[in-house]
């Protein structure tokens, strides 16, 4: 597998399912740079990092092909982004979930993020409601993690 940064084509599949509004995809990825995991041609993950303060990165999408999931390719986007992060002099990365976001909740913490701020009502304003795990998705959940 292979981690690369690409600049157009962007995988819109994978990207809608860690955020389902294609106006915030869209306004993001042009403040962010996307990179992709790569195995035999195929793109099976993605992220993208977009640089929030002096000296602070924020992974705001990071979705694996579904049948990929569970096999650690996820924390390997995680630990990349946090390298990159680190290259271009961050001190921080943060990550943002939904509160009913168990499995990414569970992986950032494994991660070594720590929670650190609800924000309540952020996915309130979502078109269509967001249910995930029988939970109505509500709040957004920030993360971070402190490079060291």
């Amino acid at each position: 597998m292979k981690i690369k940064q690409i600049k157009q084509n962007f995988p819109y599949h994978l990207l809608l399912e860690a955020d389902p509004s294609s106006a915030h995809i869209d306004r993001y990825i042009r403040e962010g740079y996307c990179y992709v995991a790569v195995e035999k041609e195929e793109i099976i993950g993605v992220y993208v990092l977009v640089k929030k303060e002096e000296y602070t990165s924020e992974i705001i999408n990071i979705a694996v092909r579904e049948d990929r999931r569970g096999q650690g390719i996820g924390k390997l986007l995680i630990h990349d982004a946090i390298q990159k992060s680190a290259t271009h002099g961050a001190k921080k990365v943060v990550i943002g979930t939904g509160n009913s976001s168990l499995d990414q909740l569970a992986l950032y913490q494994k991660c070594h993020f720590r929670i650190t701020e609800i924000i309540e009502g952020f996915f309130d304003s979502y078109p269509e409601p967001i249910i995930e795990n029988g939970i109505a998705c509500r709040d957004m959940i920030r993360l971070s993690y402190v490079i060291e």
